[in-house]
């Protein structure tokens, strides 16, 4: 039952990365001009757009047109990575 618990901690923790770096991505193509229908842009935005609307709405992060809503999205997800992967493990060690 502990292994179940590793993996899911390890796993939360890899989305949590990657999905980090994606939003890192994002932000950085925004200071540029990107094509809108290159695959890789439509990419990040389709998986960037939804949290960082909700975010925007709930939350009106923009000074002008600096937009700080992906800085308070990493921030978010570090928090989450960090609670939810300390509580699998000392879930795992429960067991």
């Amino acid at each position: 039952m502990s292994s179940i618990f590793i993996g899911l901690a390890n796993l939360v923790q890899m989305v949590c990365t990657v999905y980090i770096y994606i939003v890192i991505a994002r932000a950085l193509i925004s200071w540029v001009s990107p094509d809108p229908y290159n695959p890789i842009v439509r990419f990040l935005h389709n998986a960037t757009d939804p949290v960082l609307y909700r975010l925007r709405r709930l939350l009106p992060f923009s000074t002008g047109s600096f937009d700080l809503s992906p800085m308070i999205l990493i921030f978010l997800l570090y928090l989450l990575q960090s609670f939810l992967v300390n509580m699998l493990f000392s879930l795992s060690h429960s067991f």
